[in-house]
């Protein structure tokens, strides 16, 4: 009989037999005769005695449902050590071997009842190590992955650190297919390892409530003998099953450096921390990668070396199964973080190449959602600038694509990202960034982002970081082409302007135009016009246009605005309920605000004319300064031509 029909045919006995529970519920206690006892022991014996010496395909449909029924009876009646006893007798050792896989769901059921008798329990034990040593390991195998994958909710961890060693055993003795093996029980553990939750702080980690730090820690003593396996064996085309069981052993590692370990916590021990599990479990992944052969600089390299190869070089399925980018990320933070295996990685790489090939790892971990995996992507970027001394990275590395795109995603973390404390830590190591770069390097991250970023906040950070480097240009020894001079004016042309000309949105555009203003506010008071170190004075007819349309837009702005104060004091001045005063909305900026009072709102469109009021202070600032300088030119012409007169 195949194992498929004796699969089905024990999930139909187990339902006929128990089809009110589960096999991991608790069983009801039972109160039976000694009678009743004695005649499910009798049943079984029968059933044993009449199957004895005959092959097993002359086994009846019958005689397993009898077989199947009094075994159940007898664990359910507490008759586990007779059940041990004839189990174990030399002259049942054939039937037990074509029968034996039937016992692992009753065995399962009775093992894992909370209220059991420990003699009881360890009778239980004995008779499935029993079945295991003497049993198909196939079927077997078919029974030990049904209750491993039908356990649910606090029963899946309890179950895989029962049957954990069991099945190892079992693999242990197969010797066809026992690559495919490994690989299919290694799934099944991780598929149901992920239902469930990693505890995130150090008092859950005490908890392991569901127990995954237990079952992390089984699991590596579980794998240990496979890895030793290749690792002792020659990698070559002419040993193939060392290759696919190292192919099975290396996907359940990348799937664990996924699932738990991209979600862990895995601070190094301190007196707070006394233990971590899953860091253990961590160090055991890089130290089964590396006895199976893999090179962690070729590992981190991976994906770099693949962005340069061709799209017909590369196999896109074997890529992303064997070696999946959120992986090789983990890995990555473990490495250069946590300092897991580093000192396995060699010490003869560039921060500027450490930081080039993480890029695509830190991509990978901004781009989450989830604040642990997150804050692991904004932490290997933060070690990877750490190495680098500021002004010293090469322009070079901007023709990467990675290296201009990981910025902009940073720039959705320090905008859109609910947590604050992650928004402030990512414009730090965004700060960190700029300050990394050579000046054409600044120079050309400057107008990229510029271009790309479309948050006035983030504009007016770039602008606010260009004024520095023109201060930092234009002091004595440190003269650069790139901030001062005819490099300087495109960059101005595209900052000072307005969006959308007179009709651009001021209060949205605010952090922006501000910026815009103290910039040019501070070139017309440091670059002279005979200097003229910043190009500034060459042609102020661009100055003007974008003076201009901003003097419209801030009139436009604030008739708009003091209109609709207006309104609002007039609506106030009507004796109005207060529910229906509360029903009043008002949109600024292009957002619509929540509901708020009459004079909440009034509020609101007083800070707005303050935030104009500040604009058309500084651009009138500007204009005074401009002017004074001109005129004072003006007046030095005259003196040297007049003086030109009498020579």
């Amino acid at each position: 009989m195949s194992c498929v029909v004796r699969t089905l045919l024990f999930r139909f006995v187990r339902v006929k037999t128990n089809s009110n529970s589960k096999p991991n519920d608790e069983l009801p206690v039972l109160s039976v005769s000694r009678k009743q006892q004695q005649m499910a022991l009798e049943k079984l014996e029968g059933v044993i005695e009449r199957c004895r010496g005959l092959p097993e395909k002359e086994f009846k449909e019958e005689d397993h449902i009898i077989f199947q029924s009094a075994s159940c009876q007898c664990l359910e009646e507490g008759q586990a050590t007779k059940l041990l006893e004839i189990l174990q007798d030399e002259k049942n050792k054939d039937f037990v071997i074509c029968m034996g896989w039937n016992f692992v769901g009753p065995i399962v059921s009775c093992a894992l009842k909370d209220q059991q008798e420990t003699e009881h329990k360890e009778s239980c034990l004995k008779i499935l190590n029993h079945v295991v040593q003497i049993s198909n390991p196939k079927e077997l195998l078919v029974g030990l992955f049904e209750q491993i994958e039908e356990a649910v909710g606090k029963y899946i961890a309890k179950t895989i650190l029962l049957l954990l060693q069991p099945l190892q055993r079992v693999l242990l003795k197969m010797e066809h297919k026992k690559a495919y093996s490994v690989g299919l029980s290694l799934a099944t553990i991780h598929s149901q390892l992920s239902k469930l939750p990693v505890p995130y702080s150090n008092e859950q980690r005490k908890q392991d409530e569901y127990g995954l730090c237990k079952c992390c820690t089984a699991v590596t003593s579980f794998i240990k003998p496979f890895v030793d396996e290749v690792s002792h064996t020659t990698e070559s085309e002419g040993n193939p099953f060392r290759n696919e069981l190292k192919d099975e052993l290396l996907k359940f590692c990348m799937k664990s450096l996924q699932y738990p370990l991209l979600t862990a916590q895995l601070r190094p021990l301190t007196e707070e921390i006394e233990d971590n599990s899953l860091r253990t479990f961590a160090a055991e992944i890089v130290v089964y990668l590396l006895a199976m052969g893999e090179s962690l600089p070729v590992l981190m390299a991976h994906q770099l070396l693949l962005s340069r190869k061709t799209l017909q070089e590369i196999d896109p399925l074997k890529e992303d199964v064997k070696y999946p980018t959120d992986s090789l990320a983990s890995l990555a933070y473990l490495l250069f973080v946590q300092h897991i295996g580093i000192d396995q990685f060699p010490a003869i790489y560039s921060p500027g190449y450490l930081l080039l090939f993480n890029m695509e790892y830190i991509a990978a971990l901004i781009s989450k959602t989830e604040e642990s995996i997150l804050s692991k992507g904004l932490e290997l970027f933060e070690h990877c600038l750490l190495t680098i001394e500021d002004n010293h990275l090469s322009h070079k590395y901007l023709e990467m694509k990675r290296i201009l795109s990981v910025p902009q995603d940073l720039v959705k973390v320090m905008t859109l990202c609910p947590i604050e404390h992650l928004r402030k830590w990512s414009l730090k190591i965004f700060q960190q960034y700029i300050d990394k770069f050579d000046p054409e390097g600044k120079y050309k991250l400057f107008r990229c982002l510029f271009k790309t970023s479309q948050h006035a906040g983030v504009q007016g950070y770039v602008i606010q970081n260009l004024k520095n480097q023109i201060d930092l240009a234009l002091k004595p020894g440190n003269e650069n082409v790139w901030f001062s001079g005819p490099q300087l004016i495109p960059l101005l042309h595209s900052i000072l302007s307005l969006p959308e000309g007179a009709e651009t949105d001021l209060l949205q555009n605010s952090d922006r135009i501000m910026a815009s203003l103290n910039l040019l506010r501070y070139l017309v008071i440091r670059d002279n016009e005979w200097e003229n170190q910043t190009g500034l004075w060459t042609n102020l007819f661009w100055i003007d246009s974008f003076l201009k349309p901003l003097r419209t837009a801030l009139n436009m702005s604030r008739a708009h605005y003091e209109a609709e104060m207006r309104n609002k004091r007039e609506n106030q001045k009507i004796k109005d309920t207060a529910e229906c005063e509360t029903q009043c909305s008002l949109t600024v900026g292009g957002k619509k605000l929540p509901k708020m009072t009459t004079a909440m709102q009034l509020e609101v469109l007083q800070s707005a004319i303050y935030t104009f009021d500040v604009m058309e202070s500084v651009q009138a600032r500007i204009e005074e300064l401009v002017e004074a300088k001109m005129k004072s030119r003006a007046e030095e012409k005259n003196v040297a031509s007049d003086a030109s007169l009498f020579i």
